[in-house]
């Protein structure tokens, strides 16, 4: 018999270097942005349409929401990936972020009116200082509100007012955050008119 040792060659094989990612990340990422294109599919039609979408992937995604065969969901399903393969996801992450209350901006922002809600209903004076900070705010209404929200604590009733004040908080704060966002120009284009 002979004595078979075999070869060994001392120096590694070159290593190659793709250019482009591998088949498995490609997968990993189609499938990540059919994930999205599901979350987005869940959101209501006015959520929808703030969202700058393509025309045929807005109207995809409405499609989506009234197909009701499993089958013909996982097709749709799939298109959506397809078209979204086109679009940056990043921006639509974002909003669906918001749009779910996870983004940081998002919390913070209820924290406040929670804290305002809080300061109007314990303290005096506060109604003042919330009209300075927020200008727009309609303080009849707000008078009203707080009104009755402590006429529901003192009486135990269900928190209906207490609810409303808390909104027209929240809507006294995104008002002001998105006046800030706006570029400078705008709102005096706008007075000019």
């Amino acid at each position: 018999m002979r004595n078979r040792t075999p070869v060994v060659n001392p120096e590694p094989p070159p290593k190659t270097e793709y250019d482009r990612p591998s088949k498995s990340q490609r997968k990993r990422d189609v499938t990540a942005l059919q994930e999205l294109g599901r979350e987005l599919a869940d959101l209501s039609r006015a959520q929808l349409a703030e969202l700058e979408l393509p025309e045929k992937l807005h109207q995809a995604l409405l499609d989506y929401q009234t197909i009701t065969a499993h089958e013909g969901k996982r097709r749709q399903y799939q298109y959506i990936g397809k078209l979204m393969r086109d679009i940056d996801p990043e921006p639509l992450r974002e909003a669906l972020q918001r749009f779910n209350g996870d983004s940081k901006a998002e919390v913070g922002d209820m924290h406040l009116a929670e804290r305002w809600r809080e300061r109007l209903l314990g303290e005096e004076g506060v109604l003042g200082e919330f009209a300075n900070v927020y200008p727009a705010t309609d303080l009849q209404q707000l008078r009203v509100l707080l009104r009755n929200a402590k006429k529901e604590r003192e009486t135990a009733k269900p928190p209906r007012d207490f609810r409303k004040l808390y909104q027209l908080i929240r809507e006294q704060i995104d008002a002001r955050r998105k006046a800030e966002a706006a570029p400078a120009g705008a709102g005096d284009e706008e007075a000019e008119e």
